[in-house]
């Protein structure tokens, strides 16, 4: 049961165990031919509505209790970039448009989404108010949403997360805040990721951890130090993709058996070799939730099969759990009695 089919908003759910929120739509969209590798904006809304919601639809019937508006890399910054910022507001009111009917239709909670912004610089006090100038003007447009919660998600400088823990107490709804971890478990403007946890928590923040950029085996290690910093929910959504201690990131992994990647760097278009299968997502899930994170999904990359992996690693049968895996009854593998004996015995050749 999601989190509004039961009639629990995000903090009240949390108090009562995990909460699951599906990321990454970037990647998937992408990878159905919506959008585009690079600035990755999402143009999708506009021109393809119908495969944003239909996304929508598909994280939420795999076990997400959020459906989270794709307003991620949809500011100013972002449409000035590709020189399209006239699309601005239309763009993240369908967004929102699309989101809010998708979490009434399947009783889940409706997330509006601000994010890192790439302009931001610790020492530039005009790139604060630019940056506070982008989330304010997001957030009004996500205020006439009513939105049941704010993730405000992928910072890379911790500076840049405080501006916008300021900026979504607007809404007064709850807020998730979520760091990206680069090669160092620190913010690229120097401070530790448990301190940063520290300060976002003090500052108003109701849910704070890491999202996107390291994989589960990666990620996993980070996660005991914010649950020990914080007394807040900590939230954790890696990428599906085998980072190591050596290439801890997406962006750093290499690929030694393919030599025809441009610039030799899977991401962010070749990193199927790299992908993580859904068991290797469930055991993420049941390992970060033993440790007390209950705010856990999947970031760029994630597919349904992902979330659902998630889902019933922590115990969820959700609507897409119908057709999850049974080989008993597959032609060779299968154990049923009705799977011919003479296939069964064939198992061993194939």
């Amino acid at each position: 049961m999601s989190a509004n089919a039961s009639g629990l908003g995000l903090m009240q759910r949390l108090a009562e165990g995990p909460v699951i929120c599906a990321e990454g739509y970037l990647f998937e969209l992408e990878r159905r031919g919506f959008l585009q590798a690079g600035a990755f904006v999402p143009i999708v809304v506009l021109e393809n509505p119908d495969a944003v919601r239909q996304l929508h639809v598909e994280f939420a019937r795999a076990g997400s209790d959020i459906i989270e508006a794709f307003t991620y890399y949809g500011h100013r910054e972002k449409l000035r970039l590709i020189g399209m910022e006239e699309v601005l507001e239309p763009l993240n009111r369908q967004a929102l448009q699309i989101a809010k009917d998708v979490a009434d239709e399947t009783g889940t909670l409706l997330a509006a989404n601000i994010c890192n912004t790439n302009i931001f610089e610790a020492d530039d006090p005009d790139t604060h108010a630019k940056v506070r100038a982008i989330f304010d003007e997001q957030l009004a447009w996500a205020a006439e949403f009513s939105p049941d919660l704010v993730i405000a998600e992928t910072f890379s400088f911790t500076g840049e997360a405080m501006i916008a823990v300021e900026a979504c107490k607007a809404l007064g709804v709850p807020m998730v805040v979520t760091m990206a971890v680069h090669a160092h478990p620190t913010s690229m403007d120097g401070v530790d990721l448990n301190e940063t946890c520290r300060m976002l928590e003090g500052a108003g923040a109701d849910v704070v951890g890491v999202n996107c950029i390291r994989g589960p085996d990666s990620m996993l290690p980070l996660l005991q130090g914010i649950r020990d910093a914080v007394s807040c929910p900590v939230a954790a959504l890696p990428v599906p993709y085998r980072t190591t201690d050596a290439m801890p990131t997406f962006q750093s992994l290499r690929d030694p058996g393919c030599h025809c990647i441009p610039d030799d760097r899977p991401f962010p278009v070749a990193l199927d070799p790299f992908t993580c299968n859904r068991y290797e997502l469930a055991e993420f899930a049941k390992a970060a939730y033993a440790m007390g994170v209950n705010y856990l999904g999947v970031c760029c990359g994630a597919g349904p099969h992902h979330i659902r992996a998630v889902a019933e690693a922590l115990g969820r049968r959700p609507e897409a759990s119908r057709f999850s895996p049974d080989m008993s009854k597959h032609a060779f593998f299968g154990t049923d009695a009705a799977v011919p004996e003479g296939y069964k015995k064939r198992a061993s050749l194939l």
